[in-house]
């Protein structure tokens, strides 16, 4: 592990080096950290690999009093961390909330990154029925509020795992919310309100459809018409391309959850 001192916050990085011209890979998640990319990483021998905890997550403490995971202040940490290791330009795989930063990234420091592999970004702007997710999004919320880690996490999964739009059937076939609890279950990074800033980002095409940097809007096969597919679908038509399918869901690169090596075959066919 090394780390980055930046405005706010100590990054918390790691780094496996490999001699050669291959382009660098920089893997980023939100929240996952670092560990969570583990396996993907030691299927890419030939390159060098990039994995790093965000700011106030895993290993990287924040010095800046808030608890917000915006995308913003995340794409400038990144930029830092790229502009330190003196390795630009990288190619991203950038997974869930982290593809949203990735987006960002891009954006507003396209000469970082000559491929970004954006792989199911949660972005509720996309979706024709947005302020359903907003709502579906508060739900889970208020049940994290009321009956701490378990309660939020049972409605996370339920929003996640519907299939279509939050319509009234959606919110109608909901348990009721726990009793409310005295203690507090504090800022989870999922559960809390501190990573909503992710799901309110708005893409801006026209700087992301400027870029020099590739950019590939990956799903899952078995995503299917799930938030998270839909949210895919929605960013891939805001920037006129076509979802690149990948093996397995959500977590498919992820021993035990999804198919890694099948991934990891899919991944390299695009970067190389």
């Amino acid at each position: 592990m090394s780390t980055l001192s930046v405005p706010g916050a100590t990054l918390a990085y790691d780094v496996r080096h490999v001699p050669g011209d291959r382009v660098p890979l920089l893997m980023v998640g939100q929240p996952m950290t670092a560990d969570g990319f583990t396996a993907l990483a030691e299927l890419f021998t030939d390159r060098t690999v990039i994995r790093y905890d965000p700011r106030g997550l895993g290993r990287s403490e924040r010095t800046d009093g808030r608890t917000d995971n915006t995308p913003q202040q995340q794409a400038a940490d990144l930029h830092r961390l790229i502009d330190h290791l003196a390795l630009a330009p990288v190619d991203v795989f950038a997974s869930s909330g982290g593809a949203v930063t990735a987006l960002e990234l891009v954006a507003t420091h396209p000469y970082d990154v000559r491929t970004l592999v954006a792989h199911e970004p949660p972005i509720n702007a996309v979706l024709p029925d947005a302020a359903g997710a907003a709502r579906a999004r508060a739900h889970f919320h208020e049940a994290y509020l009321a009956g701490g880690r378990d309660a939020g996490m049972a409605a996370f999964m339920a929003m996640t795992q519907w299939p279509g739009e939050f319509t009234d059937e959606y919110f109608a076939q909901l348990p009721p919310l726990p009793p409310a609890s005295l203690s507090s279950p504090g800022d989870d990074p999922l559960l809390s309100q501190a990573s909503w800033p992710i799901t309110d980002y708005q893409p801006d095409p026209a700087r992301l459809t400027g870029v020099p940097t590739r950019i590939v809007i990956a799903v899952g096969e078995e995503t299917g018409n799930t938030y998270t597919g839909r949210t895919t679908h929605g960013v891939a038509a805001l920037l006129g391309l076509t979802p690149t399918v990948f093996p397995s869901h959500h977590g498919g690169f992820l021993p035990g959850h999804g198919q890694p090596d099948k991934f990891a075959a899919a991944l390299r066919s695009i970067l190389d």
